[in-house]
């Protein structure tokens, strides 16, 4: 074999070796589709093999994995001091949030960067939001609006920017919960204020460079970029109207109001086509249809139904539902997973194999996320457990499942786990208020 040929053979396999990034909030392309093949096509009795398991304080933030190094966020509370009693309310905890590097390899400890952070918000179990990696920096949102640029190698801070303090708000009732969307220069966030629901900051020095909308509170629901009508559309919604929005300016092109109750505009909006799907746990799932030729949209179909728990569609609340070939896939708003037909919203079947056991009864806010691997859906639910499985119009069909972790966590009266895991180099990167950890997903 000639030295050309043997460099061209080794780059392969080291690109095969390496395996692909998560570095944001649900995977490289805000898709939720992990593209890696060689994956396993069921567990093995036992569960898939741990790599490596470290201690971790507490949050519902999901890691990013980005250049062989795990990055996570996390909440400590000063020693004495205690939250609430009730998850609900709002009080006063002195406590520091910290952000993580940890080695892909072996799950040590690379570096740590941390700030004081009195914690005033709702369900304060830590930090809401996935980090954001790219081109030598990270990026995180803590959930008292603590925005921070960090050197990636060396956990250097940049800058950063308090955002209540910069644009004289309060927090969200449930803390500062959008993931950042980071575009060309640009890190779009949802802030929050008169004329600031979103800002764009420039991602290298945290200077604004637009802000834009109004509303009374800016929900939690992450931002995100799609291409309709000839032009590149920044999504917005906010408890009052879905915005479309040109994120270079931050010029509004149309808004279509949709109002959710208690603020709890949430799961990300999905596109299809030309569709565009949205989804509230009170109000229910709009659809759009987006104009072919310029920045519009008009009303397709809406759900019939705004009681939480007599729904005829899907009321999601924090998973993100999935479109795909024609069809929806996402978690109502009592745990029922359910599949919908998305030119009309008719619901063709639901299961709750899903989110608990099959024939338990519903519960209030249950939650799974959603990820497509190939033909398979790997389904990381509340309880845990790691799921493989095949969804078509025809019905749910279970592959295989594992119990990953512990739910640490409370909702309800129950233990859950509402952290969105990372999918990279075949492994799967989930944590829960203890301990992150990394297990193989890789085909022996």
């Amino acid at each position: 074999m000639n030295r050309r040929l043997s460099l061209a053979v080794f780059a392969i396999a080291a690109a095969m070796v390496r395996g692909d990034d998560w570095p944001q909030w649900l995977g490289p392309q805000r898709d939720s589709i992990w593209r890696e093949t060689g994956i396993v096509e069921r567990f093995p009795a036992g569960g898939p093999p741990v790599r490596w398991r470290v201690p971790i304080g507490g949050g519902y933030a999901g890691p990013a994995v980005a250049g062989g190094r795990v990055y996570v966020t996390d909440r400590i509370r000063a020693e004495g001091a205690r939250d609430p009693d009730s998850q609900f309310s709002r009080g006063s905890t002195r406590s520091k949030e910290r952000v993580q590097c940890l080695n892909e390899a072996d799950g040590k400890t690379l570096w740590t960067y941390e700030y004081p952070c009195v914690y005033s918000i709702s369900y304060p179990a830590g930090p809401r939001t996935t980090p954001v990696v790219a081109d030598g920096k990270v990026w995180t949102l803590g959930s008292e609006g603590h925005l921070v640029c960090l050197d990636a190698a060396t956990g250097k801070m940049i800058w950063m920017r308090a955002l209540k303090e910069d644009y004289g708000i309060q927090s969200p009732t449930w803390g500062f919960a959008g993931h950042p969307l980071l575009d060309g220069s640009r890190l779009i966030c949802l802030v929050g204020g008169d004329g600031s629901t979103v800002v764009a900051f420039d991602k290298n020095t945290g200077k604004e460079l637009w802000r834009a909308l109004s509303a009374k509170q800016p929900g939690y629901c992450p931002p995100v970029i799609y291409e309709a009508g000839g032009r590149r559309q920044l999504i917005v919604w906010h408890p009052e109207a879905i915005n479309s929005l040109d994120p270079e300016t931050g010029k509004v092109f149309w808004s279509q109001p949709f109002f959710a109750k208690a603020g709890l505009s949430l799961a990300m909006p999905r596109k299809l086509g030309d569709q565009l799907f949205i989804s509230a746990f009170y109000n229910g799932p709009i659809m759009l249809k987006l104009d072919a030729t310029k920045p519009s949209a008009t009303a397709l179909w809406r759900g019939a139904s705004d009681s939480e728990k007599n729904t005829d569609k899907l009321h999601c609340l924090m998973s993100t539902p999935f479109l795909d070939d024609g069809h929806i896939y996402g978690v109502c708003s009592y745990g029922q997973f359910r599949c919908l037909r998305a030119d009309t919203g008719e619901r063709l079947w639901e299961t709750l194999a899903v989110t608990g056991a099959a024939g338990e009864t519903f519960a209030r806010w249950c939650n799974a996320f959603i990820v497509k691997n190939g033909d398979r859906f790997f389904i990381p639910n509340e309880k845990g457990d790691l799921i493989i499985a095949k969804l078509s119009p025809r019905g749910y069909e279970e592959i295989s499942r594992a119990h990953l972790l512990e739910p640490t966590n409370f909702a309800n009266a129950r233990r859950v786990l509402w952290c969105h895991p990372a999918f990279a180099n075949r492994c799967v990167y989930w944590r829960n208020d203890k301990e992150i950890i990394c297990v193989s997903l890789a085909k022996s």
